[in-house]
């Protein structure tokens, strides 16, 4: 990471972005929620790379270091939380269910910049009190600090199209097939599987915000047809991809 700014009050505004652009590292004494109306918001902190469509938020607590990026043109719902506010879900970062009443008071809250007049507060109070986390496998990406792991993941995505085993992999990065395993269960608390679709879903959730065909990411991020695809993101994000994202 480059240089992190500490930012003391955390920004409450929306943002209307390009493809790339992206915020630098920092971390704001306030809690924040980070809410991606249109596109896919990446937001990058120690642990791993937190990926959302439209239907999930991110909540990050005060005090912690992350950056961000948008994929496709992306509009960046931003609202700050008093630090002295009870976190209304865990004090790490993590999903936050996106209801319709939910985006509109996130939307809202965002227009009106920050809480500083009685209404405003009162809004944001609603607002707090509908974070609700998100239910079923959180869609983050961990990051991998063993260089086997490492390289395992760079073989992948030079590639996606195609699905090798661990004793494939093992052998191009030198370990066994059980020595990966383990290091996926202990570093990252999940088994290869489980990884390589979050890698999968992350690749496919950028191709879709940049506006290629379900049926052409299903094809690049190795999913035996669409339709598999379809089953795998509406099981994880409640929605079809067609129904959140639009081909160009």
């Amino acid at each position: 990471m480059s240089e992190i700014r500490p930012v003391a009050v955390a920004p409450t505004e929306t943002r209307h972005l390009s493809p790339g652009d992206e915020v630098t590292p920092h971390r704001h004494d306030d809690h924040q929620l980070l809410y991606a109306s249109s596109g896919v918001l990446e937001v990058m902190v120690p642990d791993g790379t937190w990926f959302t469509p439209s239907v999930r938020a991110v909540w990050v607590p005060g005090g912690t270091v992350h950056h961000w990026q948008v994929r496709g043109a992306t509009t960046v719902h931003m609202v700050g939380i008093p630090a002295a506010t009870p976190p209304p879900v865990e004090h790490v970062p993590s999903l936050v269910l996106v209801r319709p009443l939910f985006r509109e008071l996130t939307i809202a809250c965002s227009a009106n910049g920050p809480a500083t007049t009685p209404a405003a507060r009162r809004l944001l109070r609603v607002l707090v009190d509908q974070l609700e986390p998100s239910p079923g496998a959180a869609t983050m990406l961990p990051t991998l600090r063993d260089t086997r792991l490492r390289n395992v993941q760079a073989i992948l995505e030079a590639d996606m199209t195609t699905s090798p085993g661990l004793a494939v992999l093992g052998r191009q990065v030198g370990a066994s097939e059980r020595t990966l395993s383990r290091l996926f269960h202990n570093e990252v608390g999940m088994g290869f599987p489980v990884w390589r679709n979050q890698l999968r879903l992350h690749l496919a959730t950028r191709l879709l915000a940049e506006g290629k065909s379900v049926t052409r990411t299903a094809g690049a991020c190795g999913y035996s047809s669409a339709s598999a695809f379809v089953t795998t993101f509406r099981q994880t994000f409640g929605q079809t991809p067609g129904s959140l994202y639009r081909p160009a």
